[in-house]
């Protein structure tokens, strides 16, 4: 019998066909899971407070999905977006279910009725509850087009929690394997945002293959390792960045015995987060993000800058 001999290239269109390419998220547990996470980070953590606060909010989040239910596209806006091979329900230019504020005065209330939390806290929450429409619609605009400038730091994780909710009821009723792929790898297939994060997966059938994490929808899509999510950069200019050993009988100088690294290049000079499942399977990309700082003020230090922030943490710009 006579053997079909693979030239390199079609091995590699054979191993991308082989791995699943995008992962949808859990909608009866998404929000719970990084909950949970964030309680569990918080202990002993610089940012105490404010993880536990972002875990009032994601129990708030899940409540919020289980009864939200928001229109999809239509079949002929999705096959418009598959012709043009643009993301199905992109995060800017698309128009938002207004919905989505019903979920915000939800999150709010939630949060503010909760035991111990700070004035502060309640006083934003009546504020947001009482906001005008069109100014909440506003700054939905400038958090999904990442217009720093025009943000209102302290209610911005409010509000991009529940647009978090509104996208991930959208890319929860998709099917995984009919979503195309773009030309452009860096950014979700479904809502065009940058991810925040990625994650080495230990279950199968992802056992191994790296994934970049949405901040918006959750949804998470296939990506080389060993290769800068930002420029495409890869072998000698990747490097991998920890805060230390996880235990004492790991060497300090070795990153690999991290569950949380940052993955640089000496390219663009930017880096990302990457999470590794084998060494804690409780790694949630964006608790796991927020919750190690310290990584960020070490990687700034070094000459690296973020290729994306976090969508929950905003910073008032300098002038």
């Amino acid at each position: 019998m006579a053997q079909r001999i693979l030239e390199p290239g079609q091995i590699e269109i054979l191993a991308q066909r082989s791995i699943p390419r995008l992962r949808l998220p859990d909608r009866t547990r998404i929000f719970a899971r990084r909950g949970e996470r964030l309680r569990e980070l918080a202990d002993g953590n610089a940012l105490d407070g404010y993880l536990r606060l972002l875990a009032l909010l994601s129990d708030a989040q899940q409540a919020a999905l289980a009864g939200f239910d928001t229109r999809l596209p239509s079949a002929a806006q999705i096959e418009q977006a598959r012709d043009y091979k643009m993301p199905p329900i992109l995060a800017t230019g698309w128009p938002r279910d207004p919905k989505w504020q019903g979920v915000l005065r939800e999150l709010v209330a939630a949060v503010a009725a909760a035991p111990g939390v700070p004035a502060a806290v309640e006083i934003l929450a009546l504020r947001l509850r009482e906001a005008p429409a069109t100014w909440l619609e506003a700054q939905a605009d400038a958090l999904l087009a990442v217009q720093p400038q025009e943000i209102d730091i302290a209610a911005a994780p409010f509000l991009m929690a529940a647009l978090q909710v509104h996208w991930v009821a959208l890319t929860a009723a998709f099917v995984a394997d009919r979503v195309q792929a773009l030309d452009v790898p860096g950014i979700c297939p479904l809502c065009g945002t940058l991810p925040v994060a990625s994650v080495v997966a230990a279950q199968s059938p992802y056992t191994g293959y790296r994934y970049l994490h949405c901040g918006l929808c959750a949804g998470e899509w296939h990506g080389v390792r060993v290769q800068c999510t930002n420029c495409g950069a890869n072998g000698k200019d990747i490097g991998y960045h920890s805060l230390g050993p996880v235990d004492a009988g790991h060497d300090a100088a070795d990153s690999s015995a991290a569950a949380v690294r940052a993955e640089s290049c000496d390219v663009c000079h930017s880096y990302r987060k990457i999470l590794y499942q084998e060494k804690d399977p409780k790694v949630e990309p964006l608790a796991d993000d927020l919750a190690t700082l310290s990584l960020d003020l070490l990687l700034g230090e070094s000459g690296y800058h973020r290729a994306s922030g976090h969508p929950l943490l905003w910073q008032a710009v300098e002038y």
